[in-house]
């Protein structure tokens, strides 16, 4: 009986594509005949509907990129600046990836550029990196590329065509956004309150704002696309033609954001978890859901491949997921029949994928060599409570903001734009559904074919369940680090659009309520067209203004400080002069000069991090010798101060950087409940301003402002006191 019901969704995977086609138009042929309708007529109603749905979704995304680029105008005031203050705009990260594409397009040509990138010993002092491995920098290959392939140099700037193709890329992320909700929803209505949701919860949605070549501005629109192709593809009932497209393009996306995101397979880990849930309780063809499993195989062998031989792909859990789910697949058991046999066999087969999964993954790392972000691990062991350190990079990192949990502004600001009692409704509707859906199957009642409206079984479609769980468990991340709202929000926003526009979900609700009064299927379809109506209305009458305004408002950026500092060091400073510093400020040095640094703002290399924390010891209690030593062992000949770190006076007391030195080094003594620093030498930043010896001896002033001060280090020292 058990193998007769594999058999039987193997069957039904392969009769998909002739069944569905054959047998659809003869059905839709009657309901036709019945309403008085001829195949014509359908047919055009169909493609108004297709033709008007795409034109509303494409030009919802090129109005969201032309939004972020007169929004960013008006912020930055762009086109009035000169090109170092252009650059300046580049904050942390952002001015490293900017930094190398402005390398590529120098260099004399691409496979010159493209070597010099992955033998980069002009960047970092006493260090060659591949920093296209390092850095995933493909998306600036591909930049690139396409500015001089399009014979673009002549037409516009570099940075103009660099932030443009990050703005046309979440255009795409929107519109596939709206294409997920349309798809799930059957009315593209759903779509632009998905956009609309979108746009206004912009905080909470995208960092777009506040750093345009972030890794996940690039990666997170190949995802989106993903996952509404994914969705089309977990359709029941699916034509051929459709289906095939959709595979293609869930493999085409899989891809490429594999390539251009380092921490993309961990997103794709959460999305499999997903799947094998969706899988374990035969809600799902296992057929379409193995096909996917293969499509992750291939991208991490691929990715593997193309990035260097990245290790880290190769013991990431979504390898060992995936290959202990297909050594597992023979073993897997649908739940159509209702024998006990059967569901100790599914729970046998759940537990077997995990211990599978586990082990390979602990073997993985035993034997092969890898640099997998092992601070990460210990990041996590120490935000959870299960260990406690004093390490400077640990503790820095638990200050970020992103890495907190959220506040409640987050929540208070998604609750004033309606977005979370919305996505509350419909998250709670769907998983009694699903609950419901799931307890039917236990008890061996079959899945139907075809999910009507009048049957109020949301919960049976496939892909609502899966869109059901993955958002849960993004929503679980994102309840622990605020910055994984960025991945969770741009999902409410759809599944809260979908649920609201969707006739099935208010026909669920009222199958439980059990309406006699109204026709349950006639309320159904007016409250899918009445309530997103009056959201839109609501949310046009209060939001849309304060768009306008800050469109039409112009906001000011300017740091003459740094600008007075770059334009120094690129008159003064020796071409082969190495800067030291805080490796925020360093990123932007690295840009807006070209100089050679001793660290950078980037947190994937324990070589990178060991720097960055022994080069803040500027800002610590230690003597003018031991950082004179610090500094001349990555060959510095310049330090930058700067005064806002040196003086900073931040809102939680103990995430300074100065504060979190002295836990590090021992400086702080608790007495009675109190925290007191302590050392025999005073804050070095503070000291050597003072220009006395011994700091004098190893330090001279060349330069200073309100901001920065400059000192070159000394070869030849001087003890005279």
């Amino acid at each position: 009986k058990m193998s007769s019901g594999a058999a039987d969704l193997r069957q039904r995977k392969k009769q998909n594509c002739t069944e569905s086609d054959k047998m659809a138009p003869e059905e839709r042929n009657k309901e036709n005949s019945k309403l008085g309708r001829s195949p014509k007529y359908l047919l055009i109603q169909r493609f108004a509907k297709l033709f008007f749905g795409c034109l509303a979704a494409v030009t919802s995304g090129m109005m969201y990129a032309v939004y972020l680029s007169t929004y960013h105008e008006r912020k930055f005031w762009f086109s009035s600046r000169q090109e170092l203050e252009r650059e300046i705009t580049f904050q942390g990260d952002s001015a490293i990836y900017y930094s190398f594409y402005k390398e590529l397009l120098k260099a004399p040509s691409f496979e010159r550029g493209v070597y010099e990138l992955t033998h980069n010993n002009k960047t970092i002092s006493l260090k060659t990196i591949n920093a296209v491995q390092q850095m995933t920098l493909y998306p600036e290959l591909i930049a690139s590329v396409l500015y001089q392939a399009s014979g673009s140099e002549e037409v516009i700037e570099p940075v103009y065509f660099y932030i443009g193709i990050v703005f046309g890329l979440q255009g795409i992320y929107v519109t596939a956004l709206f294409v997920t909700s349309w798809v799930m929803s059957g009315t593209w209505l759903a779509g632009m309150l998905t956009v609309a949701w979108f746009i206004i919860n912009r905080t909470d949605t995208t960092r777009i704002d506040y750093s345009i070549p972030s890794r996940e501005n690039w990666a997170l629109p190949y995802f989106a696309c993903q996952v509404a192709a994914l969705t089309g593809y977990l359709k029941k009932n699916l034509n051929c033609s459709a289906e095939k497209f959709c595979y293609l393009l869930v493999n085409a996306s899989t891809y490429t954001f594999m390539m251009m995101w380092e921490y993309s397979h961990y997103l794709l880990f959460v999305q499999a978890v997903s799947l094998f849930l969706l899988d374990s309780f035969a809600l799902a063809q296992t057929e379409k859901v193995h096909e996917v499993y293969r499509i992750y195989l291939f991208s991490l062998i691929g990715g593997y491949l193309l990035q260097f031989e990245n290790s880290a792909l190769l013991v990431s859990p979504l390898l060992s997921l995936v290959v202990a789910l297909m050594l597992s697949k023979s073993l897997q058991m649908n739940m159509k029949k209702s024998t006990f046999v059967s569901r100790l066999l599914k729970i046998m087969y759940i537990y077997l994928v995990l211990t599978v999964a586990v082990t390979l993954n602990f073997l993985l790392k035993m034997f092969i060599p890898h640099k997998e972000n092992g601070h990460l691990l210990k990041f996590i062991e120490v935000k959870l409570g299960l260990n406690t350190t004093k390490n400077f990079t640990m503790n820095w990192l638990l200050c970020q903001e992103s890495l907190q949990a959220p506040s409640q502004d987050f929540f208070l600001r998604l609750t004033q734009s309606s977005l979370l009692p919305f996505y509350i409704l419909v998250l709670i509707i769907c998983l009694f559904s699903v609950t419901q859906v799931i307890f039917r199957r236990i008890c061996g009642e079959p899945l139907k074919e075809t999910v009507k409206l009048e049957d109020g079984r949301i919960g049976e479609r496939p892909e609502i369940v899966y869109h059901v769980i993955h958002t849960i468990l993004l929503g679980c991340l994102a309840m622990c680090l605020e910055g994984m709202k960025y991945l969770w929000t741009p999902y409410v926003c759809m599944l809260a659009a979908f649920g609201v526009c969707s006739p099935e979900l208010w026909m669920t609700l009222f199958k439980w309520l059990r309406l006699k009064a109204v026709h349950p299927v006639l309320l159904a379809l007016i409250l899918s067209m009445a309530v997103p109506t009056i959201i839109g209305f609501s949310l046009w009458k209060e939001f849309f203004p304060r768009i306008m305004t800050e469109l039409t408002e112009l906001q000011e950026f300017y740091d003459p400080d740094t600008v007075e500092l770059m334009t120094w060091i690129k008159r003064q400073a020796p071409v082969a002069a190495v800067f030291a510093g805080s490796p925020q400020l360093m990123g932007v040095i690295k840009l807006c000069t070209g100089w050679m640094v001793s660290s950078l703002p980037l947190y994937n290399d324990d070589d990178l991090l060991k720097r960055n924390e022994n080069i803040y010891q500027i800002y610590s209690k230690r003597s003018a010798e031991d950082i004179y030593k610090i500094l001349t062992s990555y060959k510095a000949n310049f330090l930058v101060i700067e005064d806002s770190i040196c003086n900073e006076v931040g809102p939680v007391r103990g995430c300074r950087v100065k504060d979190l030195l002295d836990i590090a080094n021992g400086h702080v003594v608790c007495e009675e409940g109190d925290n007191y620093a302590y050392s025999k030498y005073g804050r070095f930043c503070h000291e050597i301003k003072m220009n006395y010896s011994p700091y004098v001896n190893y330090f001279t002033r060349v330069y200073w402002n309100r901001s920065y001060f400059v000192y070159k280090i000394n070869t030849v020292i001087s003890f005279q006191s």
